[in-house]
Protein backbone atom coordinates (compact mmCIF):
# COMPACT_ATOMS: atom_id res chain seq x y z
CA UNK A 1 0.00 0.00 0.00
CA UNK A 2 1.48 3.31 -1.02
CA UNK A 3 0.39 6.97 -0.04
CA UNK A 4 -0.31 9.56 -2.62
CA UNK A 5 0.34 12.66 -1.46
CA UNK A 6 -2.15 15.28 -3.37
CA UNK A 7 -1.27 18.62 -1.99
CA UNK A 8 -2.00 20.50 1.08
CA UNK A 9 -4.54 22.75 2.30
CA UNK A 10 -5.12 25.47 5.31
CA UNK A 11 -8.75 25.23 6.88
CA UNK A 12 -9.44 28.89 7.73
CA UNK A 13 -11.63 28.28 10.99
CA UNK A 14 -8.65 26.93 12.96
CA UNK A 15 -5.70 27.07 10.68
CA UNK A 16 -5.08 23.55 10.71
CA UNK A 17 -2.82 22.52 7.87
CA UNK A 18 -4.40 19.27 5.94
CA UNK A 19 -2.71 16.75 3.62
CA UNK A 20 -5.12 15.10 0.85
CA UNK A 21 -4.58 11.52 0.35
CA UNK A 22 -5.07 9.18 -2.00
CA UNK A 23 -3.93 5.37 -2.11
CA UNK A 24 -2.70 2.42 -4.42
CA UNK A 25 -3.15 -1.06 -3.15
CA UNK A 26 -1.24 -4.12 -4.58
CA UNK A 27 -3.03 -7.46 -4.19
CA UNK A 28 -1.49 -10.81 -4.33
CA UNK A 29 -3.32 -10.95 -7.80
CA UNK A 30 -0.89 -8.34 -9.00
CA UNK A 31 -3.86 -6.44 -9.37
CA UNK A 32 -3.90 -2.40 -8.65
CA UNK A 33 -6.37 -0.91 -6.86
CA UNK A 34 -6.87 3.28 -6.43
CA UNK A 35 -8.88 4.98 -4.07
CA UNK A 36 -9.38 8.70 -4.62
CA UNK A 37 -7.88 10.84 -7.08
CA UNK A 38 -7.32 14.62 -5.41
CA UNK A 39 -8.32 17.93 -6.57
CA UNK A 40 -9.73 18.60 -10.09
CA UNK A 41 -6.50 19.56 -12.71
CA UNK A 42 -7.35 23.41 -12.17
CA UNK A 43 -6.04 23.59 -8.82
CA UNK A 44 -2.75 22.81 -9.78
CA UNK A 45 -2.73 25.50 -12.66
CA UNK A 46 -4.36 27.92 -10.85
CA UNK A 47 -5.12 27.44 -7.93
CA UNK A 48 -5.98 31.33 -6.91
CA UNK A 49 -8.73 31.03 -9.58
CA UNK A 50 -9.97 27.53 -9.24
CA UNK A 51 -10.47 28.56 -5.41
CA UNK A 52 -12.80 31.70 -6.83
CA UNK A 53 -14.51 29.64 -9.55
CA UNK A 54 -15.31 27.02 -6.97
CA UNK A 55 -16.13 29.75 -3.78
CA UNK A 56 -13.79 27.47 -1.70
CA UNK A 57 -11.75 30.52 -0.30
CA UNK A 58 -14.39 30.63 2.79
CA UNK A 59 -13.29 27.05 3.70
CA UNK A 60 -9.76 27.08 3.43
CA UNK A 61 -7.03 27.75 0.87
CA UNK A 62 -4.85 25.58 -0.73
CA UNK A 63 -1.23 25.88 -0.08
CA UNK A 64 0.98 23.47 -1.98
CA UNK A 65 -0.69 21.46 -5.14
CA UNK A 66 1.27 21.47 -8.16
CA UNK A 67 1.16 19.36 -11.35
CA UNK A 68 3.43 16.61 -9.19
CA UNK A 69 0.65 16.29 -6.67
CA UNK A 70 -2.12 15.29 -9.44
CA UNK A 71 -3.07 12.01 -9.62
CA UNK A 72 -0.94 10.46 -12.66
CA UNK A 73 1.87 12.09 -11.34
CA UNK A 74 1.54 10.38 -8.09
CA UNK A 75 1.14 7.50 -9.92
CA UNK A 76 4.05 7.58 -12.19
CA UNK A 77 6.44 7.95 -8.98
CA UNK A 78 4.91 4.10 -8.43
CA UNK A 79 5.42 2.96 -12.15
CA UNK A 80 2.27 3.30 -13.26
CA UNK A 81 0.36 5.20 -15.30
CA UNK A 82 -3.96 5.11 -15.73
CA UNK A 83 -3.87 2.09 -17.70
CA UNK A 84 -2.46 0.10 -14.98
CA UNK A 85 -5.31 0.91 -12.42
CA UNK A 86 -7.53 -1.81 -12.37
CA UNK A 87 -10.05 -0.89 -10.12
CA UNK A 88 -11.02 2.55 -8.86
CA UNK A 89 -12.52 3.22 -5.46
CA UNK A 90 -14.12 6.35 -4.43
CA UNK A 91 -14.44 7.20 -0.61
CA UNK A 92 -17.16 9.95 -1.34
CA UNK A 93 -17.60 12.81 -4.04
CA UNK A 94 -16.25 15.45 -2.32
CA UNK A 95 -13.88 17.78 -4.02
CA UNK A 96 -10.41 17.13 -2.84
CA UNK A 97 -11.45 13.34 -3.29
CA UNK A 98 -12.82 12.93 -6.79
CA UNK A 99 -10.88 15.47 -9.28
CA UNK A 100 -9.62 13.23 -11.87
CA UNK A 101 -12.63 10.18 -11.56
CA UNK A 102 -12.95 10.66 -15.12
CA UNK A 103 -9.12 9.37 -15.99
CA UNK A 104 -9.25 5.58 -15.06
CA UNK A 105 -12.64 5.12 -17.40
CA UNK A 106 -10.93 1.84 -18.19
CA UNK A 107 -11.30 0.06 -14.68
CA UNK A 108 -14.84 -0.48 -12.82
CA UNK A 109 -15.55 2.54 -10.50
CA UNK A 110 -16.83 0.59 -6.94
CA UNK A 111 -18.68 3.67 -4.81
CA UNK A 112 -21.76 3.59 -2.62
CA UNK A 113 -25.15 3.66 -4.44
CA UNK A 114 -26.24 6.88 -2.07
CA UNK A 115 -23.22 8.94 -3.61
CA UNK A 116 -24.05 7.56 -7.55
CA UNK A 117 -27.61 8.26 -6.83
CA UNK A 118 -26.82 11.50 -6.41
CA UNK A 119 -27.68 13.60 -10.29
CA UNK A 120 -23.96 14.76 -9.72
CA UNK A 121 -20.99 14.19 -7.44
CA UNK A 122 -21.49 16.33 -4.18
CA UNK A 123 -18.20 18.14 -5.18
CA UNK A 124 -18.24 21.30 -2.92
CA UNK A 125 -20.88 23.71 -1.21
CA UNK A 126 -23.45 22.95 -3.49
CA UNK A 127 -21.77 23.38 -6.53
CA UNK A 128 -21.95 20.59 -8.75
CA UNK A 129 -19.86 21.27 -12.39
CA UNK A 130 -19.02 17.51 -12.62
CA UNK A 131 -21.10 14.90 -14.33
CA UNK A 132 -20.20 11.36 -13.55
CA UNK A 133 -18.00 10.07 -16.18
CA UNK A 134 -19.14 7.18 -18.38
CA UNK A 135 -17.87 3.95 -17.09
CA UNK A 136 -18.83 0.31 -15.35
CA UNK A 137 -19.68 1.60 -11.76
CA UNK A 138 -19.85 -1.16 -8.90
CA UNK A 139 -22.54 0.35 -6.00
CA UNK A 140 -22.21 -0.73 -2.70
CA UNK A 141 -25.34 -0.84 -0.22
CA UNK A 142 -23.46 -2.37 2.38
CA UNK A 143 -19.89 -3.42 4.14
CA UNK A 144 -18.31 -5.65 1.21
CA UNK A 145 -15.13 -7.62 0.90
CA UNK A 146 -13.13 -5.87 -1.84
CA UNK A 147 -10.84 -9.13 -2.09
CA UNK A 148 -8.69 -11.00 0.55
CA UNK A 149 -7.67 -8.69 3.34
CA UNK A 150 -9.58 -5.71 2.31
CA UNK A 151 -12.99 -4.40 2.87
CA UNK A 152 -14.92 -1.50 2.67
CA UNK A 153 -17.17 -0.21 4.98
CA UNK A 154 -20.10 1.55 4.51
CA UNK A 155 -19.81 4.86 6.94
CA UNK A 156 -22.10 7.44 6.18
CA UNK A 157 -22.23 10.86 8.19
CA UNK A 158 -19.76 12.88 6.63
CA UNK A 159 -21.81 12.11 3.39
CA UNK A 160 -24.19 9.97 2.40
CA UNK A 161 -22.36 7.60 1.06
CA UNK A 162 -18.79 7.95 2.88
CA UNK A 163 -16.53 4.25 2.53
CA UNK A 164 -14.22 3.04 4.89
CA UNK A 165 -11.49 0.37 4.21
CA UNK A 166 -9.66 -1.97 6.00
CA UNK A 167 -6.66 -3.56 4.56
CA UNK A 168 -4.21 -6.28 6.34
CA UNK A 169 -0.78 -6.08 4.63
CA UNK A 170 1.95 -9.05 5.28
CA UNK A 171 4.36 -6.53 7.78
CA UNK A 172 2.48 -3.79 8.73
CA UNK A 173 -0.24 -5.89 9.52
CA UNK A 174 -3.95 -4.52 9.87
CA UNK A 175 -4.24 -0.90 8.69
CA UNK A 176 -7.71 0.85 8.68
CA UNK A 177 -8.09 4.00 6.37
CA UNK A 178 -10.78 6.06 7.63
CA UNK A 179 -10.92 8.62 5.54
CA UNK A 180 -13.27 11.47 5.84
CA UNK A 181 -15.60 9.52 8.26
CA UNK A 182 -12.99 10.61 10.47
CA UNK A 183 -10.82 12.89 9.34
CA UNK A 184 -8.81 13.26 12.45
CA UNK A 185 -9.09 12.18 16.34
CA UNK A 186 -10.31 15.29 17.36
CA UNK A 187 -13.70 15.10 15.16
CA UNK A 188 -14.18 12.18 17.96
CA UNK A 189 -14.30 14.73 21.17
CA UNK A 190 -16.23 17.61 19.16
CA UNK A 191 -19.31 15.53 17.57
CA UNK A 192 -18.13 15.76 13.99
CA UNK A 193 -20.00 19.34 14.00
CA UNK A 194 -20.27 20.01 10.35
CA UNK A 195 -20.85 16.39 9.13
CA UNK A 196 -23.77 15.96 6.41
CA UNK A 197 -25.49 14.34 9.39
CA UNK A 198 -23.83 14.39 12.84
CA UNK A 199 -25.95 11.63 14.52
CA UNK A 200 -24.82 9.39 11.57
CA UNK A 201 -21.15 10.98 11.68
CA UNK A 202 -20.54 9.81 15.52
CA UNK A 203 -22.24 6.56 14.87
CA UNK A 204 -19.72 5.42 11.96
CA UNK A 205 -17.04 7.24 14.15
CA UNK A 206 -17.57 4.68 17.28
CA UNK A 207 -18.04 2.13 14.51
CA UNK A 208 -14.47 2.32 13.18
CA UNK A 209 -12.38 2.92 16.10
CA UNK A 210 -14.22 -0.13 17.74
CA UNK A 211 -13.41 -1.56 14.76
CA UNK A 212 -9.65 -0.27 14.73
CA UNK A 213 -9.17 -1.90 18.40
CA UNK A 214 -10.75 -5.07 18.01
CA UNK A 215 -7.99 -5.96 14.92
CA UNK A 216 -5.16 -4.08 16.90
CA UNK A 217 -4.79 -1.85 13.12
CA UNK A 218 -3.17 1.17 12.48
CA UNK A 219 -5.36 4.06 11.71
CA UNK A 220 -4.93 6.29 8.97
CA UNK A 221 -7.19 9.40 9.19
CA UNK A 222 -8.58 11.58 6.56
CA UNK A 223 -6.94 14.66 7.08
CA UNK A 224 -4.88 14.88 10.31
CA UNK A 225 -2.18 17.07 10.56
CA UNK A 226 -0.48 15.55 13.23
CA UNK A 227 0.10 12.44 11.64
CA UNK A 228 0.29 13.36 7.93
CA UNK A 229 4.00 14.65 8.08
CA UNK A 230 4.96 11.33 9.31
CA UNK A 231 2.87 8.97 6.87
CA UNK A 232 5.31 7.11 3.98
CA UNK A 233 4.27 8.64 0.97
CA UNK A 234 4.87 7.80 -3.25
CA UNK A 235 7.27 6.02 -3.97
CA UNK A 236 7.29 4.45 -1.08
CA UNK A 237 5.13 1.35 0.11
CA UNK A 238 3.69 -0.09 3.19
CA UNK A 239 4.29 -3.54 3.19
Amino acid sequence: MSVLDYGLFQVHANGRIIGIAGFVIQTDAGETVLIDTGFPEKYATDAAAATAEDDLGYFGQVLSLGPANLAPSQLALLGLGPDDVDLMIQSHTHIDHIGFIHAFQDAPIVIAVAERALPRPLYWSGKRPMDWPPGDYVTLTEDTKIGPGFHAYLVPGHTPGQLAFQITLPNTGTVLLTSDAISRPGELDDGFAGAWDEIQARTSGARLMKIAAEQDAMIIFGHCPEQWPRLRKAPEWYD
